[in-house]
C-alpha cells in the first residue's frame, strides 16, 4: 500500500535512487554478510553492493544485457558436491539465503550412485517468480511460488554459495514437485572454455558426452531414498533454449507484476533496493541494515555437524530399491 511516510521517504531518496540507478550493475561491486553456522536453522547470508545490503532475488538484474536473453544472471544457493538444501528465504527482508527445514531440522540430499550430492552448481534466476496463481501452460499446474531454479553443468571450480554468475542458458526441464510447476533450467557459465561452442543441450553431447543424460537422471531418482518415489518431468525431456528463454521472461513479467502489487504477495517480503518506481517496495540500500534490524557485519561460526545418514552412498536397482554403503 501506498502511505504518505513512503511517499515521503521516496522523495527524500530520489537523488541517491537516481545516482544508483545510473551506475551499471556490477558482479565486481558485490560481497556476502554471513551470520551463524552453517549446517544450521539460524544461518543467513545476505548480499551487499557497495557493502550495503541488498535483494538476491528482486536486486540483480535478470539479463546482463536486455538486449540478449540467452545470458542471464543467478545466484548459487547449493555449490557442486554439496548436499545441503539451501534455499532464498522468501518471507524475510532482503531474502536472505538460508537452510531449508523440514520438521523443524535442517534438509540434506542423499549421495544417490553415481553422483556425489548435487553434481552441478545449483542456485535461483533473480527477478522471476513461479506465479502460484496461474497454471503453466505447457504443464498444467501452478508455479511453485519460487524464483525459477537453475544448474549450471560448467566445469569450472565449484561456486560459493552467494556467488552471482553470468551464464548461457541452454534449455529447461519442466518439474513437477507437490503438484506445481518448478521449471529447472540448464545453463553453462560463460566462462567456460567450451560454453562458445554450446547452444543447446544437445551440443553437450559433442563436448561434454553423457552430462545431459545424467543430470536428467539425478533429477528423476534424488528424492527415491526419502522415500518420494521418481520425480516427474513433463514434455517427453529438456525443451530447447529458445523454449527456456521464453519461460524465463514470462516468469520476469510475472515478477513484474509482483513487484508492482498486481499480484497477490502472500508471504513473500519484496524489499528492494534498485528501483524507486516500485515505490511500495523501495528502500536505499543505505538504510536496510538499521531498518531490518541486520547485523553489521559477518560473524562466521564452525558449521554443525549432519547427520551420519548422508555421509553414505545410496544405489537403487531396477525397481528403485535401495542399499545404503558408507563413502
Amino acid at each position: 500500500m501506498i502511505t504518505t511516510t513512503n511517499i515521503i521517504r521516496l522523495l527524500a531518496a530520489l537523488p541517491a535512487a537516481a545516482a544508483a540507478a545510473s551506475k551499471p550493475f556490477d558482479i565486481k561491486d558485490l560481497s556476502l554478510r554471513e551470520v551463524g553456522a552453517r549446517n544450521t536453522l539460524d544461518w543467513r547470508i545476505w548480499l551487499e553492493q557497495d557493502g550495503e545490503p541488498i535483494s538476491f532475488w528482486h536486486d540483480i538484474p535478470l539479463y546482463p544485457d536486455p538486449e540478449d536473453k540467452s545470458i542471464i544472471h543467478y545466484y548459487t544457493e547449493i555449490p557442486r558436491w554439496t548436499d545441503g538444501k539451501i534455499e532464498t528465504k522468501r518471507d524475510e527482508p532482503l531474502n536472505p539465503i538460508f537452510h531449508d527445514d523440514k520438521d523443524d531440522l535442517p534438509r540434506f540430499v542423499y549421495s544417490v550412485w553415481p553422483h556425489k550430492t548435487y553434481p552441478f552448481n545449483y542456485g535461483s534466476i533473480p527477478q522471476t517468480w513461479e506465479d502460484k496463481n496461474h497454471d503453466h501452460p505447457f504443464t498444467g499446474f501452478p508455479g511453485d511460488n519460487d524464483p525459477v531454479d537453475i544448474f549450471d553443468i560448467s566445469e569450472l571450480p565449484p561456486s560459493y554459495t552467494g556467488q552471482v554468475k553470468k551464464v548461457k542458458v541452454l534449455g529447461a526441464l519442466a518439474m513437477i514437485d507437490d503438484e506445481a510447476t518448478d521449471w529447472k533450467v540448464i545453463a553453462i557459465d560463460v566462462e567456460d572454455p567450451v560454453a562458445s561452442k554450446i547452444d543447446s543441450v544437445e551440443d553437450l553431447d559433442k563436448y561434454r558426452p553423457g552430462v545431459r543424460q545424467q543430470m536428467y537422471d539425478w533429477f528423476i531418482y534424488y528424492k527415491v531414498v526419502k522415500g518420494s518415489g521418481t520425480n516427474t518431468i513433463m514434455g517427453d525431456g529438456y525443451q530447447n533454449a529458445t523454449f527456456a528463454q521464453q519461460v524465463l521472461s514470462e516468469s520476469h513479467d510475472y515478477w513484474l507484476d509482483l513487484m508492482k502489487g498486481k499480484s497477490k504477495p502472500g508471504k513473500i517480503v519484496r524489499n528492494q533496493t534498485s528501483n524507486a518506481r516500485f515505490c511500495s517496495t523501495y528502500i536505499p540500500k543505505e538504510e536496510t541494515t538499521e531498518a531490518f534490524k541486520l547485523p553489521t557485519e559477518s560473524k562466521i561460526l564452525p558449521a554443525a555437524e549432519k547427520p551420519e545418514e548422508y555421509n553414505w552412498w545410496y544405489y537403487l536397482d531396477p525397481e528403485n530399491n535401495w542399499e545404503q554403503i558408507k563413502v
